[in-house]
This record gives structure tokens, sequence and C-alpha cells, in this order.
């Protein structure tokens, strides 16, 4: 069958690998995956082996997602809007598809609501309509009003067979952070994560017993590298600062002149999953990947949710996530040295929590859930 994924990442570019392998995973299944991206660029669609259709992209100011910006900063105008619009119906008409995927739409992107209608108005008008699924993470925005969580009931009654939740309900159901109302529940069909396979331990045993933190770059990431280096002083292990993003480099210089002996400063590592099988805990955000990427390796963890602006999807995920044994979470409010080491140690002491291999095939099984649909069409 033929698979149509859309999605439009508008701050980091969660949305866009979880798109990236779904569609991987249809290709590795046999079917034909096409991506329809309406964010920013990026490495990783550019690496991926799927087609690929790139609508003029757009991206949120910051943490404000009413306003867009074009790909030269400026606010969008209704002109570049159409012109999105018109793409988005034409790739649908050029490509066909037996199914069709909206990444969080309706349950976000409500900015985007007039061309994902369009294209759902249009999906229906074809001469054969495909199944629509819509496919969201574990954790949502909560809807600030009750309106949003209406408009979601709403479209998702007028347009789609299904609503693929990426998540496993003993873990982190939706009502976590979504009102899931009696005519929205039945469309929900759980899939488990949507995850790369397990990296397995380090060939090498790299970061074997190491305290290992990682938190992007930028000035979200600092706060954390700067609590961890004190940390560090307090904690009789060794750590490694793994620091990513545009001018790593000049992040890394200045942590290493205050950093205690203990302390390895780096960039950040492509075998930093394999890192995790070895560690002796990891502390980091609490992006949907990292802590799949973490959960699979079964690794002690203390989570620092991102939380600026209206951000609240992280601290949800950690706060379910902390139920388990061997996972704390510390506010960035709260955020200090020795609150940090006394969680670190903290998980460190607490017992192995049971491993949940069995929760991280969501690609594969959404593949199975739409096939079937399509299937007995």
């Amino acid at each position: 069958m033929k698979v149509m994924i859309v999605v439009t990442h508008l701050l980091g570019t969660g949305h866009l690998a979880r798109a990236t392998t779904l569609a991987l995973a249809y290709k590795k299944a046999g079917h034909i995956p096409c991506v329809v991206s309406g964010g920013m660029p990026a490495p990783v669609l550019e690496n991926a082996d799927v087609p690929l259709v790139q609508l003029p992209p757009v991206r949120s100011d910051g943490v404000d997602f009413s306003r867009l910006l074009d790909a030269g900063g400026l606010a969008v105008t209704d002109t570049y809007m159409d012109k999105r619009e018109t793409d988005l119906r034409a790739a649908l008409a050029q490509f066909e598809p037996d199914v069709l995927i909206t990444e969080l739409f309706p349950f976000g992107r409500r900015i985007l609501r007039d061309e994902f209608h369009a294209l759902l108005t249009a999906a229906r008008q074809m001469a054969q309509p495909p199944c629509i699924y819509a496919s969201i993470r574990d954790i949502l925005a909560p809807p600030s009003q009750p309106k949003k969580a209406q408009f979601a009931d709403d479209v998702i009654a007028e347009f789609y067979d299904g609503v693929l939740v990426h998540s496993d309900p003993a873990l982190a159901p939706l009502e976590v952070s979504w009102p899931v109302s009696d005519k929205l529940r039945p469309k929900l069909q759980y899939t488990g994560f949507v995850s790369r396979p397990p990296a397995g331990p380090h060939p090498d045993g790299t970061g074997r017993g190491e305290v290992i933190v990682s938190a992007g770059g930028g000035d979200v990431g600092m706060p954390i590298y700067q609590a961890a280096l004190a940390a560090a002083a307090q904690v009789e292990r060794p750590f490694r600062l793994l620091v990513g993003g545009a001018e790593a480099q000049i992040r890394i210089d200045a942590l290493r002149r205050d950093a205690p002996a203990n302390v390895t400063i780096e960039a950040a590592r492509p075998d930093f999953r394999q890192m995790l099988f070895e560690a002796a805990a990891s502390v980091s955000l609490c992006g949907y990947n990292t802590a799949l990427d973490i959960l699979q390796a079964n690794t002690p963890a203390v989570f620092v949710p991102f939380d600026e602006g209206v951000e609240v999807e992280q601290g949800l995920r950690a706060n379910a996530l902390a139920k388990r044994s061997g996972i704390a979470v510390v506010a960035r409010a709260d955020l200090s040295a020795a609150r940090l080491a006394h969680a670190i140690e903290e998980v460190i002491a607490a017992p192995s929590r049971d491993q949940i291999s069995d929760s991280f095939n969501g690609a594969q099984r959404s593949v199975e859930i739409t096939f079937a649909d399509w299937s007995t069409r």
C-alpha cells in the first residue's frame, strides 16, 4: 500500500524523527511510504532513505506556537500559507495514498487547521479515499480550553478511521495529558512506543560506571550541565557531559574551565545510546526519544524536564515514568547541585526495574493496524 505521512515540526525535530521512523517501518514491510514535511529541512530526513515532499517551511517563534515564521525568520503571509496548502493538495493528488497519516493534528498544530482541513477534504473526495489515521506521541500538550478537545473530537469523528497512540497504556495512557471522551475512546489504538531498535551494550564498554549528562545545547541545556558540574564535586563517580547543538565547542570550553577532575566534557556522540547500557546513571531532559533510549537501556535516570513557556509535555512524561524504580524527576526550578547529587545517588541505589522490551515495536504495530484496515476494505 502507498502511505503518506504529513508532519510539520515547529521547534525540535521529535515529530519529524517519529514520522521518519514510521515511514521506514512501512518501507521495511514492503509498502511505499512518502513523507510530506512542512517544517524546516533537517538532517533526520536528509539522511533517511524515504521519498520526501518539502512544503514551504515554517517554524515557531521560539516557544510561541501562535506565531509562524518562514525560512528567513519573517512572519508568514497569507500568500505563503496558500502556497503550502496548494502544494499539499498537489502531493496528495500525485501520490494517491491508500493510507494517510497526520502527525499530531488535530490534537495539535491547530494553527495549521486550514491546510489540514483542505487535505482531509480532498482525501475524502478521492475516487478511492484512503484510510486516515492521526499519529500522536504518549504525552500531548493538554488543551488549555475545552473547545480545543472538542475540536479534536469533531475532526476525528468527521474524517479519521483511527488514532495511533504511540505509547504503552500501562506506562502513559493518553488520559495523563488529554481528556479522552466517550466519543474519542473507540478510535484509539495503542501501538507501543515508536523507537529505533535497541542499540545494545557498547562494544568497548565506553561509559561504564559513569553518570552521563546529555541536555542538548544552547540555553536549554546549560543550567543542567552547570548543576551537573557542581554535583560531580559531591558524588564519587566519574561524570561525562555530552554537549550538542550549534556552537557546542564554545560551551564545552566554558564548562571545562570549572570542571572537577572526575568530569569528562565532550561533544555529543553517535554511540550515546550504547553508552547508556553501560552507565551508572543518566541525567537528561525528558523528550520522547530520549526517554525511550533510557527505557530501552534500563538506565537509572534523573529527568530535568524542559518547561519553558507553557511547555508541560516533558514534565508529564517524566512524572509518569517516575512511578517506576530507578527514575527521579528534578524540576528546573528546584535544580541545584545538592538536589541533583541526591537524585543521582537515589536512582543508582534503587532496585533494578523490570524491562519493558515488548513496548518498543510501535512502528511495526502501526503498519499492522493500518494494513489490516486497508486490506479489509
